[in-house]
């Protein structure tokens, strides 16, 4: 039975996975939304990568990326778990060692990686506004009640492009229902949305970056060719969307589990995770004026992992038999 490598990618808006072989090509793969519940994504995750390999080979490492990647490493026991901007980074340079600069928009972030020779040299995150993300342009898909799939090819049909407000979602928004009540296409708002994306990207994540060619655009936002071709415009340079650039993070994880597994067994706790109750909980630690929200995870009734006390007192030691009830409650 072939030994193969699983990576998981669990973010705000969705949560992808993928198992790939030893020679980095993709076997199984899954996109889901992640709506609110991890731990749930994450077991619906991995049941269906599981009902896709069909027990057809055995996972050699496990490794996991994204906001929720504790979360996930834990539930998963993974053999490592590494932030979004190493894991993109890593599967670009894996499938395009020429690449020099990756472009990301996510459900709810985006972020520029710099790359030399395949080696991170320099990067760029916005986490505080979602302006522009996957879930603004959801938003406006449904507000004009026409298929997210379909806001690209749309843009691209514009016959002249609006300026559309960009740097915050609120004036963007308004912006677009005033360009439409004075009778402006939209197609046209459309496309004047995604110039507007661009801009903003460029103007905070991206500014004062040494872009150069070749250029890769991840993450969900890559599917809307509007916002391809609006950044082909800008930067005057062929923009290039990888055939998996959904996963990316995810086999990114994979590759880096790959290697950190080398010579020895995996960790990974097996796609039957996906019928084990698990459970997230918080609370307020009183022992100090820090008042630290403690965040527990229980496995079955049993807390196997605890962080977010700046002291360790919580974390480091998990023999304690104290609970949540024993100190003052959020």
């Amino acid at each position: 039975m072939s030994k193969v490598l699983l990576g998981i990618d669990v973010g705000s808006i969705s949560t992808k996975g993928v198992v790939i072989d030893p020679e980095f090509r993709v076997l199984a793969s899954s996109y889901l939304r992640t709506q609110g519940s991890p731990i749930k994504s994450i077991k619906l995750l991995l049941r269906e990568l599981g009902r896709q390999m069909d027990g057809k080979a055995v996972i050699a490492g496990a490794g996991t990326t994204g906001s929720a990647r504790r979360l996930a490493g834990v539930v998963v026991q993974a053999d490592i778990v590494k932030n979004e901007i190493i894991a993109h980074a890593v599967a670009a340079g894996q499938y395009y060692p020429e690449a020099c600069t990756v472009l990301e928009i996510g459900g709810q972030d985006s972020k520029i990686i710099i790359l030399r020779d395949g080696i991170p040299v320099d990067f760029a995150m916005n986490t505080v506004c979602a302006a522009g993300t996957g879930s603004f342009l959801d938003h406006q898909a449904a507000r004009l009640s026409i298929p997210i799939e379909q806001f690209g090819d749309m843009a691209l049909k514009a016959e002249s492009r609006v300026n559309i407000a960009g740097r915050c979602t609120v004036f963007a928004e308004s912006d677009m229902i005033h360009k439409a009540q004075l009778g402006i296409a939209t197609n046209d708002i459309i496309a004047g949305l995604c110039d507007a994306i661009v801009r903003n990207y460029m103007n905070t994540v991206a500014r004062g970056k040494d872009i150069r060619p070749k250029i890769l655009f991840q993450g969900g936002v890559a599917a809307n060719v509007g916002v391809r071709s609006a950044f082909e415009r800008t930067l005057e340079q062929k923009v290039v969307v990888p055939e998996h650039f959904l996963v990316m993070g995810a086999i990114g994880a994979a590759i880096l589990a790959g290697e950190e597994t080398e010579g020895r067994e995996s960790r990974f706790a097996g796609f039957e995770t996906a019928d084990v109750a698990f459970e997230t909980r918080a609370f307020e630690c009183d022992g100090c004026p820090n008042r630290c929200e403690v965040v527990e995870i229980v496995r079955e009734g049993e807390v196997i992992d605890r962080y977010g006390d700046r002291c360790g007192k919580w974390s480091e030691d998990l023999s304690k038999s104290s609970q949540p009830e024993t100190v003052s409650q959020t």
